[in-house]
């Protein structure tokens, strides 16, 4: 199995972020060009190696949409993404970062939705993009935490729908879950990396969302992954126990102290088992 992680800054943003000025996923307000790292893994050892990204394969947030139409992994990682990413900006919005909760509601719609929309449409998903634009203008708007609840809601149950429709290739529903949780846990990894580069809060705040969906799937498949797989079962508890010390919140703690080398193993460890 190949992941692939592109590390982004969007330039899509949702009609209602347009005029405020917001800094793009993932980077500082005024930085100039887009940073990107794409790291391959599972592939004749190469787990956790960064290299130069491909075009074509990936959308913006690095998910192979080409194959998600026929592959259930690739499938199932535009929809982690599009989580993870809601996931941050309902939690992000309760500790009061509104703004960066509505730049994280919005970024799916360019990231990855856009693309995926041929995919889902083969698939025989309605379109559900309008609902993370709502999410996002009704952030914007500060409405109560009551409202942006009921709009996370809204948006998890269109995934969940999106995901009773994936293609079936074949692969196991453990194995599927596996691959996906694989790359959220990398993805959270590569994030945590470019966060302690610096002081901004969008990288954090990303690989906090990555991390949680990790955490989320990997509660909901552990028995089915552990009965089928030991070894990728076990090294996910560990990376993911490392996780929990890296992102213990949305609020970016004061420093990032859990160290990068042992996330970036565990990880490479994760990325080898599930391939």
């Amino acid at each position: 199995m190949k992941v692939e992680l592109k590390t982004w800054c969007a330039l899509g943003l949702a009609t209602a972020l347009a005029g405020a000025g917001l800094g793009g996923c993932s980077g500082e307000a005024g930085e100039q060009g887009e940073a990107s790292q794409t790291a391959t893994a599972g592939e004749a050892g190469e787990g956790g190696e960064a290299g130069e990204g491909g075009g074509g394969e990936g959308g913006e947030g690095g998910v192979a949409v080409d194959e998600a139409s026929t592959n259930a992994v690739a499938y199932g990682t535009a929809l982690a993404v599009a989580e993870a990413h809601v996931i941050a900006a309902r939690d992000a919005y309760a500790a009061g970062k509104t703004d960066a909760a509505a730049e994280m509601f919005a970024h799916p719609v360019s990231e990855v939705l856009l693309e995926m929309d041929p995919v889902f449409a083969t698939l025989g998903v309605a379109d559900f993009k309008p609902l993370f634009s709502e999410a996002s203008q009704a952030a914007l708007a500060g409405e109560d935490i009551r409202v942006i609840n009921a709009k996370y809601d809204e948006i998890i149950a269109a995934l969940r729908g999106a995901a009773a429709k994936a293609p079936n290739d074949g692969a196991s529903a453990a194995t599927v879950a596996g691959g996906v949780i694989a790359d959220q846990i990398e993805r959270a990894v590569a994030m945590y990396a470019r966060a302690s580069e610096g002081n901004a809060y969008e990288p954090y705040l990303d690989g906090y969302g990555y991390y949680k969906t990790a955490r989320a799937q990997f509660e909901a498949a552990s028995d089915a992954i552990s009965t089928e797989n030991k070894a990728l079962h076990e090294r996910m508890v560990k990376a993911l126990e490392l996780l929990d010390k890296a992102y213990p919140g949305a609020e970016r703690p004061a420093s990032l102290d859990v160290e990068q080398g042992a996330l970036s193993g565990a990880s490479a460890g994760v990325m080898l088992a599930a391939s």
